[in-house]
């Protein structure tokens, strides 16, 4: 078994923290703005641009299943890390280089999807060298901060500097994300000189790790998965139609929409921090349900409330319960799977599918009589059961968010 012992640029607090910060900040500056790129710098119609992005995001689903699995088998995360941030280098290099539509779409799918896996082989190391759930936790908010600050980020550099500026910044983020990744690497090779031989048993990956087929056969991993991809599609669709809800609906102008959002992204960092907290004396099956319940409470407060006014001012509660489900969710994986590269790659595309789902239900609810309000009447009753059920099965230790 390899070495993999908790390295040197993240055993700190502050190592970790910014080895996080980085790897979600590459994507925080380049998501928003790719497919103004598709259409502006590589001249691509809105729908090329679109079939770009989707075969962008498939690619990027395979990608967290399989380059994770792999670094389970091996046992080693660091490596995959240094693999992910050479192609987010090489990646950005075509980009600049090229103007070609097709040669931008390749690049994406070759070299962007497995870049993408970085920070899931990030989370994945953590967890490997030993890292406790509420310091998971607390890492996943640097994760937020990072989304917080990159998309203005990104918009103001491409609305000031020509096009491919963004691309140059993002490419610099990815040289600090291959430098730390090489040094943990280097930290790992010293680690495994000094053991002269094979580790202890709780080094690398654990023996009696089940195999994936025989995680995806369980009913339990099928329960788990459908919990989570019930509560981000609820989160997503409320999110995505919220614009539609302001302007349709409320018949408000759209920047109470976008002053709501902005206020559920602030309030998710401290919702996160204090969520770690919890972690050392509550169990994830209680903050997950107790999470769900403030989620039904969120959404039946704008349903009944019915004013842009209630929207923003309980955006608190809609912080608390996705913080639930994207920080103690990641931890509830975890401790469900054995192999910590798969855990980290099957939550982060519980939220792909959501996302897919949740288009579909916001047509759906467009078409009923209630408008888009309906999206929070839905929502209201989805994580009502959520919350119900995960109470009635906290008594059953057997339960995979228990």
């Amino acid at each position: 078994m390899t070495d993999d012992r908790p390295l040197r640029p993240l055993r700190s607090s502050w190592g970790r923290a910014a080895t996080a910060w980085f790897w979600s900040l590459q994507f925080a500056l380049l998501n928003p703005v790719l497919a103004v790129l598709l259409t502006t710098t590589f001249g691509g119609s809105g729908s090329q641009a679109g079939i770009v992005l989707a075969l962008y995001n498939a690619a990027g689903f395979v990608a967290s299943l399989v380059v994770p699995a792999i670094a389970d088998r091996r046992g080693t995360y660091a490596a995959g890390m240094v693999a992910s941030a050479a192609c987010g280098i090489a990646f950005v290099g075509v980009l600049l280089a090229t103007r070609s539509l097709v040669v931008a779409a390749v690049s994406m799918v070759v070299l962007g999807a497995p870049t993408g896996v970085g920070a899931t082989l990030l989370f994945a190391h953590l967890r490997h060298s030993g890292a406790t759930p509420d310091a998971v936790v607390r890492i996943r908010a640097v994760v937020s901060m990072a989304w917080v600050a990159g998309p203005p980020l990104s918009t103001l550099v491409t609305s000031v500097a020509p096009g491919s500026t963004v691309l140059v910044v993002v490419g610099a983020v990815g040289v600090v994300n291959l430098a730390t990744s090489l040094a943990a690497v280097r930290c790992q090779a010293r680690a495994r000189a000094r053991a002269r031989g094979p580790s202890d048993p709780g080094v690398g990956v654990p023996r009696s790790a089940p195999p994936v087929r025989q995680l995806l056969r369980s009913g339990r991993t099928w329960g788990l998965l459908t919990v989570f991809v019930v509560l981000q599609l609820l989160n997503g669709a409320a999110v995505t139609s919220m614009g539609l809800f302001v302007t349709r609906d409320l018949h408000a102008p759209l920047v109470w929409s976008g002053t709501a959002l902005g206020l559920s992204a602030l309030a998710e960092v401290p919702a996160l921090l204090l969520l770690g907290r919890l972690l050392r004396t509550r169990s994830p099956r209680g903050l997950v349900a107790g999470g769900a319940a403030v989620g039904t409470a969120y959404y039946l407060g704008v349903a009944l409330l019915h004013t842009p006014l209630a929207l923003v001012l309980l955006q608190p509660l809609n912080s608390w319960f996705f913080a639930t489900v994207a920080g103690v969710g990641l931890t509830v994986f975890q401790d469900a799977f054995d192999a910590p590269g798969l855990a980290a790659g099957v939550f982060a595309n519980t939220r792909q599918v959501a996302a897919v789902l949740s288009g579909g239900l916001i047509a759906l609810v467009a078409a009923a009589p209630g408008g888009y309000g309906g999206v929070y009447w839905v929502g209201a009753a989805g994580t009502a059961a959520v919350a119900a059920t995960l109470w009635a099965r906290g008594r059953r230790r057997r339960d995979p968010v228990g």
